[in-house]
């Protein structure tokens, strides 16, 4: 079975975005250690998985080539198959993705599929849906060194109380701290 992973940037006090959505806590750049560490989280993934709000800057943005991600980082982000999940959708707007419905289904089919490890980014609806779905087998968490009062949590409307294990925590010279948490299962 593939791995499912998350991955998030978030403030010191668990918000991935202001209260408007706003994302200009982030920290950049980014120290040569935490861009090989992230080199390394997305080198097995052959499979993106997006929210419909995040989808429509993340995969124009990576279409256009940024200026400052290394060539390497674009290929993978660009070349990677992705699935958008929407309910407003039916069919993808973008190259390389589909956009599927059913968030339990789509997840459980794909880890269910020969491959590479998958992976998720933001959307808050998007991950606070997976977490709640217990859908998650490793949940990156980049907290950077910064809090913003209020916005949107990580783990709002999760469900219930979710129970994480540490795999493993890492402090990058940049100041973010990586850590890797995977469910507790009982």
């Amino acid at each position: 079975m593939r791995t499912f992973k998350i991955q998030v940037q978030t403030t010191v006090d668990g918000y991935m975005a202001g209260p408007d959505g706003e994302m200009d806590w982030m920290t950049f750049g980014w120290s040569d250690d935490l861009a090989a560490h992230i080199s390394a989280l997305t080198a097995p993934v052959d499979c993106i998985v997006l929210g419909r709000k995040l989808a429509e800057g993340f995969i124009p943005t990576w279409a256009s080539g940024p200026e400052g991600e290394t060539q390497e980082a674009i290929d993978k982000m660009n070349n990677t198959p992705k699935v958008v999940i929407s309910r407003s959708l039916t069919e993808s707007p973008w190259d390389n993705a589909v956009v599927a419905q059913d968030l339990v289904d789509t997840v459980t089919k794909l880890k269910e599929q020969d491959g590479g490890d998958i992976i998720a980014y933001g959307g808050g609806k998007l991950v606070q849906s997976l977490i709640a779905e217990g859908l998650v087998d490793e949940l990156h968490l980049f907290v950077n060194p910064t809090a913003i009062g209020s916005g949107l949590p990580v783990f709002a409307d999760t469900g219930a109380r979710q129970r994480l294990r540490l795999v493993a925590a890492k402090h990058f010279a940049c100041g973010i701290v990586g850590l890797q948490y995977a469910p507790a299962r009982d």
